[in-house]
């Protein structure tokens, strides 16, 4: 736990939340400022500053719980779809530096924008360069 991190306050209680689920590894909250209804987070209940800091088990242990909460929520909220984000860094849109996963309802005509496609043409050869150096790391 980080004594300055917004969401380890929230873990151990000192700021209240909207808790809709919570185990060992996650607490599931609403968001505070929400893009839309039912707008929610998983938060790791250790402090994680990104996904590159998230343990492999806790990385295991997300997607289940994502698909889970995700199915309930647009249920609840009876979204047509949704969105399942997560920043690393500053650059990224990363604000609070404690890994989380949002999940946002979506309808049509909804107004949100959060992917939005750079429209830019990319050669065939441009992919290739970038695979190639993505395949060098190991």
């Amino acid at each position: 736990m980080k004594e300055d991190c917004i969401f380890c306050k929230i873990i151990k209680g000192d700021i209240p939340s909207f808790t809709i689920y919570e185990d060992k590894l996650f607490k599931v909250i609403l968001d505070r400022f929400p893009a839309a209804p039912g707008h929610a987070l998983i938060i790791p209940k250790e402090h994680y500053k990104d996904i590159f800091e998230l343990p492999e088990e806790v990385a295991q242990a997300l997607y289940p719980l994502a698909k889970e909460m995700a199915t309930r929520i647009k249920l609840a909220v009876d979204a047509e779809g949704m969105n399942i984000v997560q920043n690393n860094g500053e650059v990224a849109g990363q604000s609070v530096y404690h890994f989380h996963l949002h999940l946002v309802p979506r309808k049509a005509g909804d107004g949100i924008t959060l992917n939005k496609s750079a429209n830019s043409a990319t050669t065939l050869e441009e992919l290739e360069a970038v695979l190639k150096c993505i395949q060098a790391v190991k």
